[in-house]
């Protein structure tokens, strides 16, 4: 038996033996003492981090089934005689040799959960009752390198845990590769973007470049980079397609992102005030989430007091709060690999000034009737959601008094797209599909939002799209200078959908019950 297995079994009769909450960044009271540190893996493995990962999980809250599905599913989707490339993400650094904490590029994560980089994977269809044969590359063992940066999964135990066929070191990832791609006719890989002075781009001698040592024998590379030039095939539009459907795992691992994310927007309600800073709210909104088991933000927060809410990404975050404002955050966290995305807009003060109401309340009803319609029995797709949002806000801002001509709506007050997919990636791959029909398992946002800017400030800054916002006096004066966002993640059904999110307070009772902290919460 192998020192992998042994160690295994050791932990399953632990686990059998002892019963405790299994969540992250807490006390645990029943501590395992043959879980060693440090640890001998290069990631969270059931045996060494059993307070993360139950007995069948491959990464927290994924079955290692999970990842042989979607392997096959893949396999089974492509043509006879298809090789499949893949390699890790490079190690990111914010100057010289100071690095960013490490994340897995999302299509190799979901293809294997192995978090390690320096790594790639090849998958050869096969007529195997598998369907499929697998090689994992990696670094293997390191143990000079392991004193500074600790353990890397040896090569061996790479193969066993992550049920690999075969397992090899990254150095041989370039001679296996020549090789496979002279037997197959169909070569899927996503090449490796490099970035110059005039912006990133792909060749195929960039997938050689971004993970092999070079390659002594010009011949060979050229040999590579020719096959690959005639073979090639993009990947990532036949993942999308794979991960636009979310697994039962994935749901509940995205439904507990949410509750972190959705409960860290009560609590900081709670805690904003007038002439708190906005970097302060941010700070508070992400020590909330990693606190309860988030491993990072999943982007950079919007905490957008008063007008700064017109800038739709505003992340400079370093305003004072003012009395009489909203507070528009969007924020989310990522917790065992998948986003979070939800905003929510509330009353610096506690309570809502009349136009703030008003307007909140116009966005608040568009977004509840467009989150009733993602359903796979309505037959929309994400165009027809928001064309139904603008038809939508278009009525709701009618019966406010606003006269609106042209292009004002679009161009002005909602100038974003309602909606996107999310998933591993905060904005799922743009291959999922705006045009395709909602179907059963998807996860979606909703976020319909409106912003009037005040004649009175003569700048503004361009938002996402582009679209340059001018001063204008076409809309009722009081409600100048405000910006509400409202959003939400939704799970798509069957015939009605399910909100994950729903431990943010929107309705207006429980948002500004949640700032006076009459429900019960407390800011930590």
């Amino acid at each position: 038996m192998s020192n992998f297995l042994r160690t295994v079994c050791a932990a399953r009769r632990v686990l059998h033996c002892t019963s405790f909450a299994r969540l992250y960044a807490t006390e645990v009271t029943n501590l395992v003492e043959d879980n060693a540190k440090p640890s001998s893996y290069g990631q969270p493995l059931f045996q060494s981090h059993p307070h993360l990962l139950q007995p069948h999980e491959m990464t927290p809250g994924i079955p290692a089934e999970d990842y042989e599905r979607r392997r096959r599913s893949l396999m089974e989707s492509l043509p006879e005689d298809s090789l499949v490339v893949c390699v890790s993400a490079p190690v990111k650094y914010m100057s010289n040799n100071i690095f960013y904490k490490y994340r897995q590029a999302s299509d190799f994560w979901y293809l294997t959960g192995f978090e390690e980089p320096d790594s790639a994977f090849i998958l050869e269809k096969t007529s195997s009752s598998r369907g499929y044969r697998m090689t994992l590359f990696s670094k293997g063992r390191d143990l000079a390198k392991e004193k500074w940066d600790g353990a890397k999964t040896s090569v061996d135990e790479a193969a066993a845990i992550f049920r690999a066929d075969d397992a090899q070191s990254i150095d041989n990832f370039s001679s296996h590769l020549k090789s496979a791609t002279a037997m197959h006719s169909c070569v899927y890989v996503d090449i490796p973007s490099t970035h110059t002075r005039r912006g990133p781009s792909a060749t195929s001698k960039s997938i050689l470049k971004h993970l092999s040592p070079p390659v002594k024998a010009r011949s060979d590379y050229d040999v590579i980079v020719d096959s690959l030039s005639k073979k090639r095939r993009p990947l990532a539009p036949e993942l999308a397609r794979l991960r636009a459907i979310k697994s039962p795992a994935e749901q509940r691992v995205m439904k507990t992102a949410a509750d972190i994310s959705g409960r860290a927007h009560a609590k900081t309600m709670r805690f904003a005030r007038p002439g708190i800073s906005e970097a302060a709210l941010a700070a508070h909104f992400e020590y909330l989430c990693a606190m309860s088991g988030a491993q990072r933000p999943a982007y950079v927060p919007v905490v957008a007091s008063g007008p700064n809410a017109l800038i739709i990404h505003y992340t400079s975050n370093n305003h004072l709060v003012r009395p009489g404002e909203t507070i528009l955050i969007d924020a989310g966290c990522e917790y065992n690999g998948y986003a979070s995305d939800i905003t929510r807009t509330f009353p610096a003060s506690g309570t809502f000034t009349e136009p703030q109401r008003d307007l909140y309340a116009a966005v608040l009803a568009a977004q509840k009737q467009l989150v009733a319609l993602c359903h796979e029995s309505a037959e929309l797709t994400l165009y027809c959601l928001h064309r139904r949002s603008c038809d939508l806000l278009r009525q709701e801002l009618k019966q406010l008094g606003f006269n609106l001509k042209g292009n004002d709506l679009e161009h002005v007050l909602y100038p974003h797209f309602l909606s996107h997919h999310i998933g591993l990636d905060l904005h799922e791959s743009s291959d999922a599909g705006r045009s395709g029909v909602l179907k059963e398992g998807m996860i979606i946002t909703i976020e319909p939002g409106l912003s009037i800017l005040s004649p009175h400030r003569n700048t503004f800054k361009r938002n996402i799209t582009g679209i340059y916002v001018p001063p204008s006096a076409n809309f009722p004066s009081h409600f100048h200078n405000i910006g509400i966002r409202i959003e939400d993640q939704v799970l798509v059904g069957k015939t009605d959908p399910i909100v994950l999110s729903v431990a943010a307070p929107k309705e207006i009772a429980d948002v500004e019950g949640a700032c006076q902290g009459l429900l019960g919460l407390e800011p930590f």
